[in-house]
């Protein structure tokens, strides 16, 4: 083709942005910072409700970008149903990954299990079991709420009341409310107790997964689900989701199309135990999964336990020696986030501004309550974290105006992690 036939990129642009043309109008560009101008120099250091800090291996997986379809994905997802299994304790082949965050996995439950006029009791102690039982009024299902006060754990003897009385096709519990930091302790029994009378158990594990026990097929649970960025010190966004065999015939069966497409179980079953297309997976994430579930199996959930276990209980005693009240009591307290009920004359709000700006520790606050909390998940569970933040939140009391006792707190931190890493 002779030169002078040639139009440039810029020419053909103007030609078709010229008034004889049809006219295409492009606003000015945004000016905006360079994002290593926004991040701060000194970056903080993750103590809240999660996200929690990533391992270094996990943060170079999410680096690296891969064919979704190809046999090296195949055999990449093929190790992440086999450790998801053993993190779950389930012997059960229906382990799928979730693109998305925990109530995304949350959402597939419910859609999956519940559809409209079935029947669901939802065992309410806080912020994160109520989502569940609006998901499920969404989708018109028939929702009874059985609402536990005073930040307190469900117990067996009376949700099986409800049971018994309400007779739900499925029943949806937390076993950490992370909003009020409550550990409903009797999920065992309360599973077991529906499974008597027919009923599919869900369990919202978001923030509990890897950091205590907790047994699928033992205590007979239908459908749990845990987001990334939590207790497995994963990124977030990238969630797991594991069904029973029962929970999967339930879904297989069922007649009424489901209503959420990305969310159905049996589309999602085409890319996690198929290998074909269901929608592009989130690759990077899926691969930072995989190393953060490496990491869980090569130290063990034996181990793993009781070093969440120490690490709480260390963070609890330094708390209280320091003069602050822990926010749930002892039979209700979930040590995978610990609640801090916030001093007469501050707020969480402030208390979490200035810890942050001042310390560079970043904690939580609550969904209208008078508390702080701080994460006990992954990688938070570690002396030189406990340390900093400790001594950053009795810094930031003292600092705010509040009397506490700092030499007492370090020092019954360090007894009780008794040298322990």
């Amino acid at each position: 083709m002779p030169t002078s036939s040639l139009r440039s990129a810029e020419e053909t642009v103007a030609t078709a942005s010229s008034p004889e043309s049809t006219s295409l109008v492009f606003s000015q560009p945004p000016r905006v910072r360079l994002l290593s101008d926004i991040l701060p120099d000194d970056p903080l250091l993750m103590m809240g409700a999660g996200p929690v800090p990533i391992p270094d291996v996990v943060a170079h997986a999410n680096s690296v970008v891969i064919n979704h379809l190809g046999s090296t994905m195949s055999t990449i997802i093929s190790q992440v149903k086999q450790m998801a299994g053993y993190v779950f304790q389930t012997k059960s082949e229906w382990v799928l990954g979730v693109a998305g965050p925990g109530s995304a996995a949350m959402e597939m439950a419910i859609c999956n299990l519940v559809s409209p006029g079935r029947k669901m009791l939802a065992v309410v102690n806080g912020f994160f079991s109520a989502r569940m039982a609006e998901m499920a009024k969404r989708l018109g299902a028939d929702v009874v709420v059985y609402e536990v006060d005073g930040h307190r754990a469900a117990s067996a003897e009376s949700v099986e009341r409800a049971i018994e009385q309400h007779k739900p096709d499925v029943l949806t519990i937390v076993q950490g409310e992370t909003s009020n930091t409550v550990f409903n302790r009797e999920l065992p029994a309360i599973a077991k107790a529906a499974k008597r009378h027919g009923c599919l158990v869900v369990v919202d594990a978001v923030c509990t997964l890897s950091t205590m026990p907790l047994q699928m097929d033992d205590w007979q649970i239908d459908a749990v689900i845990t987001g990334g960025q939590k207790g497995l010190s994963s990124i977030p966004g990238v969630s797991l989701i594991a069904f029973s065999n029962t929970a999967w015939e339930y879904i297989s069966q069922r007649q009424t199309p489901n209503t959420h497409w990305v969310l159905d179980a049996k589309l999602a079953e085409n890319f996690w135990h198929k290998g074909s297309y269901h929608y592009t997976a989130p690759v990077s994430g899926v691969l930072a999964l995989h190393e953060a579930l490496r990491l869980v199996c090569a130290e063990t959930l034996p181990v793993r336990f009781a070093r969440h276990s120490r690490s709480s209980f260390a963070l609890q005693n330094g708390i209280e020696a320091m003069g602050l009240r822990l926010f749930t009591s002892p039979s209700s307290r979930l040590n995978s986030v610990v609640g801090i009920t916030v001093p007469d004359g501050l707020s969480n709000t402030e208390l979490c501004a200035h810890i942050s700006d001042r310390y560079r520790v970043e904690i939580s606050g609550s969904f209208g309550l008078p508390i702080v909390r701080i994460g006990q998940m992954g990688e938070q569970c570690r002396a030189h974290n406990l340390f900093r933040t400790l001594h950053a939140l009795g810094s930031s009391m003292r600092d705010l105006g509040a009397k506490v006792d700092m030499p007492a707190s370090m020092a019954t931190l360090e007894y009780s992690l008794g040298g322990q890493s």
